[in-house]
C-alpha cells in the first residue's frame, strides 16, 4: 500500500495563511513548505506533519488553519466552470447545499489522500464527518480541538453558492472521538461574517 498523498492544494494554502497571519515566521515553515515542493506536489507526509506539529505550538494556530481552508475552497471553486458554478446557482437551496458539501468533501480529500469524508444535510444543519484527518493525528489528546480547517472549507463552499453558514466542531479526534465531525448551521442566522469571508 503506498504512502497517503498530500495535496499541493493543503502545501499553498497553508503557506499563503502562514505569510498572511504570520509573516516574521514564514522563513522557518519554508524549511519544510519548500517553493520546488509546492509547484511539483512533492511534500511528503513527513515534512507536513512537521508542519502541524510546530504550528500546534503556536498562537495563532487557529487563525492560519481557518485561513488555509478558506483560501483552499476559494482557490478550488475558482478552478470550477462558469457553467457549473451556474448550473449549481439554479439548484434548490437544500440540493445546493448537498453539492457545495460535496465539494468539500472532495476538498478534504485532495488535501491528504487517507482522509474519508461522509456529508449529511438536513432541513437547517449539516455535518461532515472527517476520518483520518491530518490536522488532528496527535500522540496525546488535546484540549481544544484542531479542525478550523474544515469548518473554514464546509462554510467557504456553502457560502459561495449563496447559503450563510456557521460551522463549529461538534467532535475532533485530537479531543474525544475516532473521528471529526463539524456541525453547520445552515439557517443563517449568525453567519454574516462567514458569508463574507467567502464571497
Amino acid at each position: 500500500m503506498s504512502e497517503a498523498r498530500i495535496g499541493r492544494l493543503l502545501a499553498a494554502s497553508l503557506h499563503q495563511a502562514i505569510g498572511d497571519v504570520m509573516p516574521l515566521r514564514l522563513d522557518f515553515y519554508e524549511v519544510w513548505l519548500r517553493s520546488d515542493g509546492l509547484r511539483d506536489g512533492s511534500i511528503g507526509l513527513a515534512p507536513m506533519t512537521a508542519v502541524l506539529g510546530f504550528l500546534r505550538t503556536e498562537d495563532n494556530y487557529n487563525r492560519v488553519v481557518t485561513l488555509a481552508g478558506r483560501l483552499a475552497a476559494e482557490w478550488t471553486l475558482a478552478s470550477i466552470s462558469p457553467l457549473r458554478r451556474r448550473v449549481i446557482g439554479l439548484l434548490p437551496r437544500w440540493l445546493r447545499a448537498r453539492v457545495a458539501l460535496r465539494i468539500g468533501a472532495g476538498i478534504v480529500r485532495d488535501v491528504f489522500s487517507a482522509s474519508r469524508v461522509s456529508t449529511r444535510v438536513r432541513r437547517k444543519t449539516a455535518e461532515l464527518d472527517v476520518r483520518e484527518s491530518l490536522f488532528c493525528a496527535v500522540r496525546e489528546l488535546r484540549p481544544l480541538p484542531l479542525c478550523g480547517f474544515y469548518v473554514s472549507v464546509a462554510t467557504a463552499t456553502l457560502g459561495a453558492f449563496g447559503i450563510p453558514a456557521r460551522g463549529r466542531v461538534e467532535r475532533c479526534r485530537a479531543v474525544n472521538g475516532p473521528t471529526c465531525i463539524i456541525a453547520v448551521d445552515l439557517s443563517g442566522a449568525g453567519a454574516a461574517s462567514e458569508s463574507a469571508m467567502a464571497a
